[in-house]
């Protein structure tokens, strides 16, 4: 990351303002962090297996256009993932890690249901900044660059959707400079906490999705309250 960050405790880092909005981990215990009032951003970082980026390359191979959108019941996720995925090399890998974030996801909200979508993409479909009005929003990059964000120190909220006067994101005023942007790496999972998150209106996780080369595609997981 490009903020400057101290470690905070064996889970994570925070950033060094008390007032930081974001922390990272590398053990699934970082998730909890989103429940603090200041916190609208967890970062888990991990790395892929070699079965999972294989199943990935080949539904970018095989099916291009590939989509899932489904509401998943946690006890039943992974017959419901291997009922819904192409059957492609690495399969069952992919499944298992799918169905561990589903479990963790809805542990985390305490949901029986879980709204999913898959999908590969070659653009961005949210290339602007912006926040969700939604309660908290789980996204996970697979394949390709991992989402944009700003931590809340660098950014100007007056400056999102029409506050930005018709002016692109990088001259409108809505950030610093471009150093101040951050970005996840493949594999890496976001909690994004919303708009809708009881008590934090017009305080949601200002993020975007990254610019893409025109051959290149992304296979991203969202995961929302069903």
């Amino acid at each position: 990351m490009n903020a400057a960050e101290v470690r905070e405790n064996d889970l994570g880092y925070k950033g060094k303002s008390s007032e930081s909005n974001f922390i990272e981990g590398a053990v699934p215990d970082v998730f909890p962090s989103i429940y603090d009032e200041q916190i609208n951003i967890v970062v888990l970082r991990r790395s892929l297996t070699e079965q999972i980026k294989q199943y990935c390359q080949e539904l970018v191979d095989q099916h291009p256009n590939f989509q899932l959108r489904s509401v998943i019941n946690n006890e039943r996720a992974i017959d419901s993932l291997k009922s819904l995925l192409p059957e492609l090399e690495g399969k069952s890998r992919f499944v298992q890690d799918l169905a561990l974030l589903l479990d963790m996801y809805s542990c985390l909200f305490d949901l029986e249901e879980v709204g999913l979508r898959l999908q590969v993409l070659d653009r961005a479909m949210c290339p602007r900044f912006h926040t969700d009005k939604l309660g908290c929003r789980l996204v996970t990059t697979y394949k390709g660059p991992g989402s944009e964000w700003l931590p809340n120190d660098v950014l100007d909220r007056t400056k999102l959707g029409a506050g930005n006067q018709g002016l692109s994101d990088d001259v409108s005023g809505l950030y610093t400079d471009d150093e101040s942007i951050q970005q996840v790496n493949e594999g890496d999972v976001l909690l994004l906490k919303g708009d809708g998150w009881y008590g934090n209106e017009g305080a949601g996780a200002v993020h975007r999705s990254p610019a893409v080369s025109a051959s290149e595609k992304r296979v991203v997981v969202t995961m929302d309250f069903a």
